[in-house]
C-alpha cells in the first residue's frame, strides 16, 4: 500500500516522471535503505531526482525532516509538484537545487545518498563523502546504495543500461561518464573518516548488483 501511495503523488505528473519513478521503485530496494536511516531526526538525501526516495523515507517516518537535493531543476520541480500532493500532516520533506559541485554543510542525523555517486570520478566521490562525514551529527549515519561491480554479469547488465540512461535517453545526467568504485574502497575511504562502516549486498531478486554501506558516526 505504501508503494501505491507514493506513486500515485507522481499520478499528475508528466508521463516520463510517473515512468521512470514507477520503474524505479519496482528495480531499487528502497525499504531495505530506508529500515538503514533513523526514524526521526534531519535527513538529508543528496541527488533526490524526482524525490523519490526523500518522498519515501518522510512517508515512512513522519518524525522524519526530510530534505532532497539535486543540481537538476527539472526532477527538482517533479519532486515539489509531487510533493505538494501530500496532505498537511502526511510528512515532512522538502527539495533544493544546488549547484554542481555542492557539498553538505549543515548537520544531519542521516544523508542517504542513492545511486549518485557513479555520476562522479573517483576523487569527486570521495571528497563528496568526506564532507558528509564531516556533517554527520554524534550517533549520525551515512547510508549509501550504489551498485557493485561483482557480480559481474550483474555490473555488466547495470552497464549496459545506465549507458542507455545517461548517454542515450538523457534520463540522467552523465557527461563526466560512469565511475563504478567497488565496496571496498569505499569502505576504506569512510573508516579514513573515522566512521563505523558496514557493508553487504541487497541484490537477492534483482538482476543488478545493489549493494549497501552504512557508516556511522
Amino acid at each position: 500500500m505504501k508503494g501505491r501511495r507514493l506513486l500515485g503523488l507522481y499520478r499528475g505528473s508528466a508521463v516520463g516522471v510517473r515512468l521512470h519513478t514507477a520503474v524505479r521503485w519496482r528495480t531499487c530496494p528502497f525499504p531495505l535503505v530506508e529500515a538503514a536511516v533513523p526514524r526521526e531526526g534531519r535527513v538529508l538525501e543528496v541527488g533526490c531526482g524526482h524525490g523519490l526516495l526523500s518522498l519515501f523515507l518522510a512517508l515512512s517516518g513522519p518524525a522524519r525532516q526530510v530534505q532532497g537535493v539535486d543540481v537538476d531543476d527539472a526532477k527538482v520541480d517533479a519532486a515539489l509538484e509531487a510533493a505538494g500532493r501530500l496532505g498537511p500532516s502526511d510528512a515532512h520533506v522538502s527539495f533544493v537545487t544546488v549547484a554542481k559541485g555542492w557539498l553538505p554543510e549543515e548537520p544531519a542525523d542521516a544523508i542517504v545518498i542513492a545511486d549518485v555517486l557513479y555520476l562522479l570520478a573517483p576523487g569527486e566521490q570521495r571528497r563528496l563523502l568526506a564532507a558528509c562525514a564531516g556533517c554527520l551529527a554524534p550517533g549520525g549515519v551515512l547510508v549509501i546504495k550504489e551498485v557493485a561491480t561483482e557480480p559481474r554479469w550483474k555490473f555488466r547488465w547495470n552497464q549496459v543500461q545506465e549507458t542507455l540512461s545517461t548517454r542515450v535517453l538523457g534520463i540522467t545526467e552523465g557527461g563526466g561518464g560512469l565511475h563504478f568504485v567497488p565496496p571496498a574502497s569505499m569502505v576504506g575511504w569512510l573508516s579514513d573518516e573515522d566512521l563505523d562502516v558496514e557493508s553487504r549486498p541487497i541484490d537477492r531478486g534483482y538482476p543488478w548488483p545493489h549493494h549497501l554501506l552504512v557508516a556511522r558516526r
